[in-house]
């Protein structure tokens, strides 16, 4: 019994059921070495099977092949198909664009997240709110995004412990107004409860604590096109309040992309704000 049970543990190891994709060897000869998405097709013709990005595709797709993880993808794979692009951010912007779309079986990651949320600070109370509710692409206040509202919570109870900041003021406990809370007596907090320092001060000190995660409010009145190139191929990145629209090497052709987001992307938005707030890619306004 033991035995058999051995070999049956094999059976799902990696390892046991790799071997080198043979079959996949076609699919090799037209990858290029630049930046771009490849997508791993299996039998299905609407769902592939993973969609990935690199800046140098032939690199990327080559390291899967060997890859003992990834044994049960490759051998369910039948070819392999690529979109080259002008640089890294088209790549990063497509691949995420694409997995959304096709929801392919082996991405884990880049899917929509329906429960996004963030912490809006109005007059120094953080509240938790929903990007279905609120546009946070022009919402004011906003700092931190958070799959989940526990996410956002946590957050908080990390802030008060680091910051000695108070749970009442916070809204994570009820307390009543001119009494020290419990968190006040074991010193962990800086008692704006009960008059040790202002409620002005503590709030400030939430906020500049809160500074490095702040949302960054779309800072264009329309849409823009991000340029981005390499030797061969240009690019006009089309973006409206963080969400990528698609990518033209036409800038005649963009209107066609002009429409307005449905909904905050998240991952559009940390992919962007360095191109964009930095300034690291030309920008030209629609």
């Amino acid at each position: 019994m033991a035995r058999r049970a051995s070999t049956h543990r094999l059976e799902f190891e990696p390892a046991a059921i790799y071997q080198y994709p043979e079959h996949l060897r076609d699919s090799l000869d037209a990858l290029p070495k630049c930046p771009g998405v490849y997508v791993f097709h299996g039998d299905s013709d609407v769902m592939p099977l993973y969609i990935g990005k690199s800046v140098n595709i032939r690199s990327r797709v080559l390291s899967h092949l060997r890859t003992v993880e990834e044994a049960r993808m490759l051998r369910q794979s039948r070819h392999i198909t690529f979109i080259p692009t002008a640089g890294e951010v088209g790549a990063l912007l497509l691949e995420a664009q694409m997995i959304k779309q096709q929801q392919p079986l082996h991405n884990k990651r880049l899917r929509h997240n329906r429960q996004l949320c963030s912490l809006q600070v109005l007059d120094g109370k953080p509240t938790v709110v929903y990007a279905k509710e609120i546009d946070f692409s022009h919402a004011p206040g906003l700092y931190g995004l958070y799959s989940s509202r526990r996410a956002a919570q946590q957050t908080l109870l990390t802030l008060a412990d680091n910051h000695k900041l108070c749970h009442g003021l916070l809204g994570l406990e009820a307390t009543r107004a001119g009494r020290a809370c419990f968190r006040a007596s074991l010193g962990r907090c800086a008692g704006a409860c009960c008059g040790k320092e202002t409620v002005e001060a503590h709030n400030q000190r939430l906020l500049d604590a809160l500074a490095s995660v702040q949302v960054v409010c779309w800072p264009y009145q329309g849409a823009i096109a991000l340029v981005e190139e390499r030797p061969g191929m240009k690019q006009y990145h089309i973006i409206h309040n963080w969400f990528y629209l698609g990518s033209v090497e036409d800038l005649a052709d963009a209107p066609r992309l002009k429409a307005t987001a449905k909904s905050f992307d998240s991952d559009g938005y940390k992919i962007l704000c360095g191109p964009i707030i930095r300034g690291k890619l030309p920008i030209v306004e629609l």
